[in-house]
């Protein structure tokens, strides 16, 4: 039997307009520390403050575009989040102070949570449901490389032509992703006049998808361990002087999960999700305990590998399975659910785990998240793996 087909031109067209939006993000959140230093002379704390900021915006946006989306309109939402996006990147060439820059950053994040709340909804419609896992795992190269590529790319525009030239690249890649929307064609979704109902007024799910919950809770903290190889990898690798080397820990981490999707995403859809996601855990528990224990640059390399074996088939698998087990016209809050629950891991995790340094160390730190994700195989087969079954049919 002929499989359906999943390379159509609303599915690349919607993935690069995903990979343009999330370059942007992390080519910026790669600079914007440095820019807040040096053109405002921000101290440490109010430059992170600037970076993170983005976070708390894109978190509140969820919250509210995934509940209204289905009443906007996907395709609507796409266009309200990119206009949105366009016109506060515009406003970093007139930033003139740090209260200024925060606010910006904010309004961005907001921006920013609206339309990838909607590009994730478009495309969760646009995937066969046969092929739910290997969509999603292809979906989520265009973030895989945006994370790759944007902020390697940032900072060599910084160093060879300035801050403002990161800003006009944004620019213009968030213009081509808005024209490209024009010719996505997204299925309008019918409503019962009862879920139109249920629709309506301040209840916890019209924030929230519950059906979401569980294996969004796992991605909390999750989230919160991979956290800690973004925040701190750098002063990891500055003190067991292996810098050179990490410089390249992300780019062996894209080419694993490269590599790997291929396979992860059919195994998903033909074996199932556990056939995917138990080793996903062990694969990044390894990865962080080699992590911990790194004295030589090629050990850093191998890490990598593992992580991006680990985590980056957990980001993807658990995507599909918050859209599996939800409605299909509650693609939208699935999906929101999803990221608020990863943002808040990853958002979070720095200012926790900042104050367990002090006292365990890096190494420290990476055995302990190491022991976290390990933890997750138990906390998943209780509020997932036990009752997965073949098959990604969405429910009603």
């Amino acid at each position: 039997m002929n499989k359906p087909k999943l390379w159509t031109k609303d599915f690349l067209i919607v993935s690069i307009a995903n990979f343009f939006l999330y370059f942007t993000f992390y080519l910026l959140i790669a600079t914007i520390s440095l820019y807040a230093t040096e053109k405002f002379q921000a101290s440490p704390s109010m430059a992170g403050l600037a970076s993170g900021i983005f976070v708390l915006g894109a978190l509140i946006a969820r919250l509210f575009s995934g509940k209204s989306i289905e009443q906007v309109g996907r395709k609507k939402m796409l266009y309200i989040g990119f206009i949105a996006i366009l016109l506060v990147t515009l406003l970093y060439f007139v930033i003139n102070s740090m209260t200024v820059l925060l606010i910006i950053r904010f309004l961005h994040g907001a921006a920013f949570g609206i339309a990838s709340t909607a590009t994730g909804t478009i495309v969760a419609s646009v995937i066969p449901n046969e092929r739910r896992g290997e969509g999603t795992g292809y979906y989520a190269l265009s973030v895989t490389l945006a994370a790759a590529i944007g902020p390697f790319l940032g900072i060599f525009i910084n160093q060879h032509a300035g801050f403002n030239m990161n800003f006009v690249l944004c620019t213009i890649l968030l213009a081509l992703s808005f024209i490209a929307a024009f010719f996505l064609k997204v299925t309008k979704v019918e409503f019962t006049n009862e879920q139109l109902a249920n629709m309506k007024g301040f209840k916890l799910n019209n924030f929230f998808e519950p059906k979401a919950f569980p294996i969004s809770i796992i991605a909390v903290f999750i989230g919160l361990c991979y956290s800690s190889i973004l925040t701190f990898i750098t002063s990891y690798s500055q003190e067991i002087h292996l810098v050179d080397v990490a410089s390249f820990f992300f780019v062996v981490y894209a080419v694993a999960i490269l590599v790997s999707r291929p396979f992860t995403g059919r195994w998903f859809d033909t074996k199932g999700e556990n056939f995917v996601m138990y080793p996903a855990f062990l694969f990044f528990t390894i990865g962080l305990i080699i992590l911990s224990q790194a004295h030589v640059g090629y050990a850093l390399l191998i890490a990598g590998v593992f992580v991006g074996l680990g985590y980056g088939t957990f980001m993807s698998s658990a995507q599909a399975i918050s859209i599996k087990v939800s409605p299909k016209h509650r693609m939208g809050l699935a999906t929101s659910t999803y990221f608020i629950f990863t943002d808040l891991g990853v958002g979070i995790g720095p200012f926790i785990l900042g104050f367990m340094i002090p006292v365990i160390g890096f190494r420290g730190l990476y055995v302990t998240m190491a022991i976290v994700v390990f933890a997750c195989i138990f906390l998943y087969y209780f509020l997932h793996g036990r009752k997965a079954v073949r098959g990604t049919a969405n429910v009603g």
